[in-house]
């Protein structure tokens, strides 16, 4: 029945809800009065006011209703009724006080005297039927009457909603409580605070406990789940918070950063799994702004590979820049087109004055590479676009190599000759030392690279001419490790196999791998990018590397499950080992050799490492695609054993097409 009239006062019209609260403000004004003069005078004559000031009560409501319209009162929504409107009756009501007052003054030489104490009473009566009635109906609109008086005895009751407690008693963690109450998909029931001033104490109706006193909270509250409201903690902070919280049987979820909150991307109420990066716990280093504008601010920039997951960041924060155009260079249509929808609507969201352009290409395509780069005049060219799953190449050697190695050929060749003053090739951990072809891959591309930039009028591949070409371009290279969230992550994997049952599949109890958040390292990487002179290989700090066996652990303790094990038997998930795939080691480097040293800023150290000149390389190139195109893989692997340092193929050739012409007649 109460559900049916709430449902019905929320649908009316807007002008009938109005009308309402005209109507009740009307009949509280008069009570208010009527109570003024029982307070002042008893109730030994309760209808003597009306019969004896019938003026004033005509003159009350004239002078109150006016004012709140004035004031806005009729504006506010019941459901979202804060500080501020209370602020607004208290206002409305002492000006009407006020004007009644001295009408009041006025009126008594002329008629029965008024007690000067009725117009005191009619102020704080009149502040607390309003304001009280407002409260009241904001509670009903909401749903739920006994929110704030949720420890007081008979009063609690058991709603079939998810409990939950808030870590963080400041801003962000009541603006949480007081959304998830007009939500009604969980129901708050305690903060837990560090901040000993607060300890044991009630705040929103919620009581606040103590970090250590987490069991004694559950014991309680029966809550389920932990919901972390710390958007301005350090990533250090939060990954101490996140391994304490793991010892107890919660799952545990955050609401968004400040920064993301800030800029309107979400809101507080957005609540999120626990950001894989807090428990890395590495806090990133605040950029230095003359080495991100340095290749892009006033210029005309070109990111290849611009959906994937490094080039969409990369196209994010270099929209932040100011170039006069960014180009969008990518092959698949749905990556490009969910890239430049978004981008748009950044641009007219902030105004900003980019001018955005989406060319769908293949970097195995040198003269439309050429084209693009010659039409629009670039000046800085970020080279994201590779193929990065290592089974997937590893079992698709050809577009491997065309697209890796090629590619990046192609890339350079085509910046050399449109005169592009800046090139940077994002390149990976796994280049370093290989056993798979993506890594043999990405170091060929970077010994590209490297060869060009000793060479000031190199002959380019695949000119029949043999003409020299001015090289004004500079190269560089940038390598780093796994990105989290990126497209073949484990992270999403590990996800989605918890949301299942499980298990999750790790292929190596022993296995490690360098993380880091694809902001941080778009952003070192347009850092790195305006260092050096040409030809560096920059290195970005990845700081420690991660067992993946014990990220799956974390993940799985955050979600409130347990692990099953030998030791664990009645576990909720269990961890499988799957065995290393074709091409994968257990441990990735960042450096070929001990020769590297630091530059201007602590996250990018610069390395020197040993390559082919540019006329030697590129007889080895011609070979391997002749040995391409006649599907030669074992040629394929020798000529990169040959080329890479250190390449070190693990096992038999997996390439589809090589072992389906092995095995026929």
């Amino acid at each position: 029945m109460m559900d049916k009239l709430r449902a019905a006062l929320l649908g009316l019209p807007r002008r009938y809800k109005r009308a309402l609260q005209v109507a009740a403000d009307l009949l509280l004004v008069w009570t208010a009065l009527w109570m003024s003069f029982i307070v002042r005078l008893g109730f030994d004559d309760a209808g003597s006011p009306v019969l004896n000031h019938p003026w004033l009560f005509l003159a009350a409501p004239a002078i109150a209703i006016p004012i709140f319209i004035r004031f806005g009162m009729y504006r506010a929504v019941m459901r979202y009724f804060g500080n501020d409107a209370l602020m607004v009756i208290f206002k409305a009501v002492g000006l009407s006080s006020l004007l009644l007052a001295l009408v009041v003054y006025w009126y008594s030489n002329h008629a029965t005297l008024v007690p000067r104490s009725i117009v005191f009473n009619y102020w704080w009566l009149s502040l607390v039927m309003v304001g009280g009635l407002r409260l009241v109906m904001r509670q009903y609109f909401i749903g739920d009457w006994f929110t704030t008086a949720q420890y007081v005895p008979f009063t609690s009751r058991d709603d079939g909603l998810l409990r939950v407690a808030i870590y963080g008693a400041g801003a962000a963690g009541n603006q949480l409580v007081a959304a998830l109450r007009m939500g009604r998909s969980m129901r708050p029931v305690a903060f837990i605070d560090d901040d000993p001033s607060i300890a044991d104490r009630v705040i929103s109706g919620l009581p606040v406990f103590k970090s250590r006193n987490i069991q004694r909270m559950i014991d309680a509250t029966g809550a389920q789940e932990i919901l972390m409201a710390l958007p301005s903690a350090s990533r250090g902070r939060r990954r101490e918070i996140l391994t304490y919280l793991e010892g107890f049987p919660l799952h545990v979820r955050s609401v968004p950063g400040l920064m993301d909150l800030a800029s309107g991307r979400v809101k507080v109420d957005d609540i999120q799994e626990v950001d894989i990066a807090d428990l890395l716990g590495r806090d990133a280093v605040p950029p230095e702004a003359g080495l991100l504008q340095r290749c892009i601010t006033g210029k005309v920039v070109l990111v290849s590979g611009a959906g994937g997951s490094i080039g969409s960041e990369l196209c994010r924060q270099i929209m932040g820049l100011g170039p006069t155009t960014l180009l969008l260079f990518e092959h698949s249509e749905f990556n490009l087109y969910s890239i430049l929808t978004e981008l748009e609507q950044r641009c007219q969201r902030e105004s900003l004055s980019v001018r955005l352009l989406p060319i769908l290409g293949s970097v195995r395509d040198a003269d439309k590479l050429l084209h693009v780069m010659k039409t629009w005049h670039v000046e800085t060219v970020y080279h994201a676009a590779a193929y990065k799953h290592v089974p997937m190449v590893e079992h698709n050697i050809a577009e491997g190599v065309l697209n890796n190695v090629m590619g990046t050929l192609h890339a350079a060749q085509a910046a050399m000759q449109a005169g592009v003053a800046n090139f940077v090739l994002i390149s990976t951990d796994k280049a370093v030392r290989p056993t798979n072809v993506m890594g043999s891959s990405k170091r060929l591309a970077e010994m590209i690279l490297q060869a060009l930039s000793r060479e000031s009028s190199p002959v380019l591949l695949g000119d029949s001419h043999n003409v020299s070409q001015i090289n004004s371009t500079r190269f560089t290279m940038v390598r780093f490790g796994n990105v989290l969230g990126s497209s073949g992550s484990v992270i999403p994997l590990f996800r989605q196999q918890i949301k299942a049952g499980g298990p999750l599949t790790v292929t190596h109890p022993k296995i490690t791998r360098y993380f880091m958040t694809i902001p941080e390292a778009a952003q070192l990487v347009i850092q790195a990018g305006s260092m050096g002179q040409g030809g560096d290989v920059f290195v970005l700090d990845m700081g420690e590397p991660v067992r993946i066996v014990e990220l799956a652990e974390k993940m799985i303790h955050l979600s409130g499950l347990s692990v099953r094990s030998e030791r664990n038997p009645a576990g909720d998930i269990a961890i499988e080992f799957t065995g290393l795939r074709p091409g994968e080691k257990l441990y990735e480097e960042l450096l070929i050799g001990d020769n590297v040293e630091a530059t201007r800023h602590p996250m990018i150290m610069s390395a020197h490492e040993d390559h082919l000149a540019w006329e030697a390389l590129k007889e080895r190139l011609g070979q391997l695609l002749t040995a391409v195109a006649a599907d030669d893989y074992g040629r394929v692997r020798q000529l990169l054993r040959e080329t890479v340092s250190g390449y070190a193929p693990d096992g038999e050739i997996v390439d589809w097409i090589y072992q389906q012409r092995r095995l026929e007649p």
